[in-house]
């Protein structure tokens, strides 16, 4: 359409849906859906479609991901902020807040309260098993299980 010069309106379907349920009789044919998207055109101020250049689509993903980044960097520091609220010592046991172990020693003691009620070696045998769960995948326990199962035969 653009290489013969039509000019055309892309409309979002979610406006055009809710044109539809403004009309009272809930009858679905072409024709009337039509008309009702030129009521919808005549009710509106739209303009035609504009081919956007590569450098502008760049510029919104750009924009796009610099806005989940500052989400990230927003729900950091509320976890942060949280984190010393609830668990003040915490920052002072582990080195890096985001490892795996961290994070999943957190799930398991969420308070200063239950680390303190675990005990030391509870902890400890804890923070074993959880780096133990982290490295050794499933599919080297099926190896190690399938070499002992050969070893004994």
């Amino acid at each position: 359409m653009e290489e013969q010069g039509i000019l055309y309106i892309l409309l979002n379907p979610i406006i055009s849906y809710q044109a539809k349920k403004t009309c009272l009789r809930k009858v679905k044919t072409d024709a009337i859906d039509a008309y009702q998207l030129c009521v919808l055109y005549y009710k509106e101020d739209f303009e035609p479609h504009k081919i956007r250049g590569i450098q502008l689509l760049d510029l919104r993903n750009l924009s796009k991901q610099e806005i989940v980044k500052n989400m990230y960097v927003e729900a950091k520091l509320q976890f942060h902020t949280i984190l010393d609220q609830v668990f003040p010592e915490y920052r002072k046991v582990f080195g890096d807040l985001y490892s795996k172990v961290s994070l999943l020693m957190l799930k398991e003691y969420p308070t200063s309260e239950a680390v303190l009620t675990a005990g030391e070696s509870r902890l400890a045998e804890s923070v074993i098993l959880k780096q133990l769960f982290l490295y050794v995948t499933p599919m080297k326990i099926k190896k190690a299980q399938n070499l002992e199962k050969n070893t004994t035969k």
